[in-house]
């Protein structure tokens, strides 16, 4: 027999059922009043900032007094080992090449299979600086600035693979498809520059991190917001006009075009790509002069070329690679909002121009050492000198960390998502300062444990955000860059 009726429907025609459903309902309607009843004791709601199509990087007021109105983040791709950097295990030393206790005695099985024995520091651990805080020799001239740096030695992720780890620390999420750390800054500020770019990306000169842009995009938010990318090797493509075309006819050819746009948007005012492509338009026309400029470095100082390394003539990556973090500080010089700068690209391999240094980690990390430490200690202490550092929040990051084993049959170590080392320095943070820790091997944080969602509801604190409030609305949902999750990570905070 044929019935008209849904599953569920036929199933409302048995009177027990009726009642037992009904009864949901009305605890659901229950539940909803409920929760409105808190939200007008005291709840707040979100925050979503007014933005003009027309003007989306007009600056905007933050939520509380900002300690911090620029940030730069520093991403070293391939996942670098805190325990042969930042974070200092006597333990490693005196139990070298010996098994590491497991809780049940068994084989310790981590992402790329079994494991073999611990395995000390590959490079000397150092006091530096008046703090006398422990660095390894790989990055000595990081290690100079370890009174500048707030340590936090208990971060944890929540994936041990590149592409969903890279997510999370730059997005929040482990899948795609959600807005870069970036995108809610300039989203939730806008800029005080108004003729260069409010997020810029600036691409290690060996490639692309493995997720590629997706790194700085805007996902849902107003594609306006999204990063532009772009190096000291590579400006911005098709920014300059042709020579085959007059001044003249280029400025009326974009006068007739923004009439024609503008036209457009008076008609469909919510086509927020519509918007951000007129946006771009001014913006690149205003770059035709300021972006090619901000990226010649040619006024650059023979001294400021030397204390970044950009001179140097024996290792092409690291010069161009440190002439990259020029360009960074020239950036944040600018007052772009938020600068991410890459350390490490994937189109070489694994390991091979990143720092995923699974089966020869000595000889990968001696290339890739010298390839960062001096240029971004050189733009540490630049930011520093012409007082930059006052404003401007450093962070420095990775998707994970490695293992304090090698890998079974291999010379190298594995992915670490259970506990690694970041820093921040500037703006808002204690200097010299550690928090959090690992266990007596760097395997696992076991205090203070900090997740990705805690440093970025810390970030978004010190440019003045409430994490909790500056939300999205999207699909039906209140999106958050830290979710429903996130604290921010008061003792480090100056």
């Amino acid at each position: 027999m044929k019935h008209d009726l849904s599953h569920a429907g036929r199933h409302l025609l048995d009177r027990r059922a009726f009642l037992h459903w009904g009864g949901t309902g009305l605890s659901g309607i229950a539940l909803a009043a409920l929760l409105h009843e808190q939200r007008l004791l005291g709840a707040q709601p979100p925050i979503r900032p007014a933005i003009d199509p027309a003007q989306p990087f007009a600056p905007r007021q933050p939520h509380v007094p900002p300690k911090a109105k620029n940030v730069l983040l520093i991403f070293c791709s391939g996942a670098l080992s805190h325990v042969d950097t930042f974070d200092w295990k006597p333990e490693l030393v005196r139990l070298h090449d010996t098994p590491m206790p497991t809780p049940d005695g068994g084989k310790l099985i981590t992402f790329q299979g079994e494991q073999g024995n611990l395995v000390k520091p590959l490079w000397e651990f150092k006091p530096r600086g008046e703090s006398g805080t422990m660095t390894s020799d790989l990055l000595p001239h990081l290690g100079e600035l370890a009174d500048e740096m707030c340590f936090i030695h208990s971060m944890t992720a929540k994936s041990n693979t590149h592409g969903p780890a890279e997510s999370q620390m730059s997005t929040g999420f482990t899948l795609d498809g959600f807005p870069s750390i970036g995108a809610w800054t300039t989203y939730a500020l806008g800029s005080e520059c108004r003729d260069l770019p409010a997020f810029v990306a600036i691409p290690d000169p060996r490639g692309v991190p493995q997720i590629g842009p997706r790194q700085w995009q805007s996902a849902f938010l107003p594609a306006v917001f999204q990063g532009t990318a772009f190096n000291a090797d590579k400006p911005i493509a098709n920014l300059a006009r042709p020579a085959s075309i007059p001044d003249a006819a280029d400025l009326a050819t974009r006068d007739f075009l923004r009439m024609l746009n503008e036209d457009h948007l008076a008609r469909h005012p919510g086509d927020t790509d519509l918007a951000a492509r007129i946006s771009a338009y001014e913006l690149a026309a205003k770059m035709q002069l300021s972006a090619a400029k901000v990226a010649d470095l040619s006024d650059e100082s023979a001294e400021t070329l030397r204390r970044y390394g950009a001179d140097d003539v024996t290792n092409s990556l690291k010069s161009r690679f440190a002439r990259n973090c020029i360009l960074a500080r020239r950036l944040v010089e600018k007052g772009v909002r938020f600068v991410q700068l890459f350390n490490g690209g994937y189109a070489m391999g694994e390991g091979v121009g990143n720092w995923d240094g699974h089966k020869t980690i000595v000889k990968q990390y001696s290339v890739h050492g010298p390839i960062l430490d001096q240029p971004v200690a050189g733009l540490l202490r630049d930011l520093k000198d012409r007082g930059l550092l006052a404003d401007t929040l450093v962070a420095f990051v990775t998707e994970f960390g490695r293992m304090p084993t090698f890998q079974k049959g291999a010379n190298g170590r594995d992915h670490n998502p259970a506990g690694f080392t970041v820093w921040l320095a500037g703006a808002g943070v204690k200097r010299a300062f550690h928090h959090g820790a690992t266990d007596e091997f760097g395997y696992r944080a076991v205090q203070d444990v900090a997740t990705i969602y805690d440093l970025h509801a810390t970030i978004l604190h010190l440019l003045g955000l409430d994490h909790t409030r500056l939300s999205f609305y999207n699909n039906g949902i209140e999106r958050r860059l830290t979710d429903v999750h996130g604290h921010v990570i008061e003792p480090v905070l100056a």
